[in-house]
């Protein structure tokens, strides 16, 4: 098919160079906690039992799922559907430099930084930075209003749900709209090949992510993974809710209370899997400081800017991000 990546040809040396595995050990699949936002237009009582919810979840988990979170399932849909036709145009026109008419580099697949198989990721993404997406292609309009309508909810979650976990670190009600205006957050389109060695190589090697919150819509075909309590355990999809996650920018603006948990993708066979991630982040110059009132700072000041320069440096020298540690104090 033209629109594949050339996966294979890719990582040949890497899985000739990698050690025979026959496959990914099973993990057992849990249900995220589920919170419902209605109970955030309820009582008092009902409202403060949801705020620690979402906290406690943050704290214990760093991945929590919620439902009537405003979004449409005419949005969901739409979007999921826009990102098949758009990652089934041939590979050749998604290589363009301008693609979409987006910023160079938009369009990204596999890891060209990758030094072992571990370190591949056979998928594709499309990173859309909100400042980008009014000057998106005339003859994608109906892909451009999706991601507009979309993003209109999606971006108010990510602020609603900042300002909640905020609240028990003693952070000012204005931080978030002081540090995160709309055009610093970005959207990754995301495509996750068949693979035919997907016992050896991930959909998206293990990370975590940089920012305060990350807001993920994926379809039901599963394969998100996530490392807690020494062990990898998958997640099962739910079709009513969206995942949240919390980043490194929060785990290090809450001093550690809140996790920044690492997470992976694996990859299907026989059939693609899509999802669609919403960065809710601050402007690279935001200074980014530990808040404690009890405890003595874990990490050092930064800001997106150095973090990024660090993390850049790392996937160069090493093929993959070290973050949070390397601003341990």
């Amino acid at each position: 098919m033209d629109f594949e990546p050339p996966f294979q040809g890719a990582c040949k040396s890497l899985l000739q160079n990698s050690p025979i595995i026959d496959k990914f050990p099973e993990v057992e699949e849990c249900e995220l906690p589920v919170i419902d936002l209605t109970d955030l237009d309820s009582d008092h009582r009902n409202r403060d039992k949801c705020m620690n919810e979402i906290a406690e979840a943050a704290s214990q988990w760093g991945f929590f799922q919620v439902v009537n979170h405003g979004i449409s399932p005419e949005v969901l849909n739409s979007i999921r559907d826009e990102q098949k036709k758009v990652f089934h145009q041939p590979f050749d026109k998604k290589i363009e430099q301008r693609f979409l008419n987006l910023s160079p580099i938009s369009y990204r697949w596999g890891n060209p930084k990758a030094t072992c198989l571990r370190q591949f990721s056979w998928s594709e993404a499309i990173h859309i930075s909100m400042a980008d997406i009014p000057s998106m292609n005339e003859q994608h309009k109906s892909l451009r209003s999706t991601i507009e309508a979309f993003v209109k909810n999606v971006s108010q979650l990510a602020e609603s749900l900042a300002e909640i976990l905020a609240q028990p670190l003693g952070v000012e009600s204005s931080y978030f709209k002081d540090h995160c205006a709309p055009r610093t957050s970005f959207l990754r389109l995301n495509r996750y090949a068949p693979c035919p060695f997907s016992s050896q190589v991930f959909g998206l090697f293990a990370h975590t992510d940089s920012a305060f919150l990350t807001i993920v819509h994926q379809d039901q075909v599963g394969g998100l993974e996530l490392f807690i309590d020494g062990r990898w355990i998958g997640v099962k999809p739910n079709p009513e809710a969206l995942v949240v996650n919390i980043g490194d920018f929060f785990e290090a603006l809450s001093n550690g209370v809140y996790k920044s948990i690492k997470h992976r993708v694996i990859t299907n066979q026989k059939v693609e899997r899509f999802s669609v991630a919403y960065f809710y982040c601050p402007s690279f110059d935001s200074v980014i400081q530990s808040r404690s009132t009890t405890e003595p700072a874990v990490f050092k000041s930064f800001t997106l800017r150095e973090y990024k320069q660090q993390t850049e440096r790392d996937v160069r020298e090493l093929g993959e991000k070290v973050g949070l540690s390397r601003f341990l104090l």
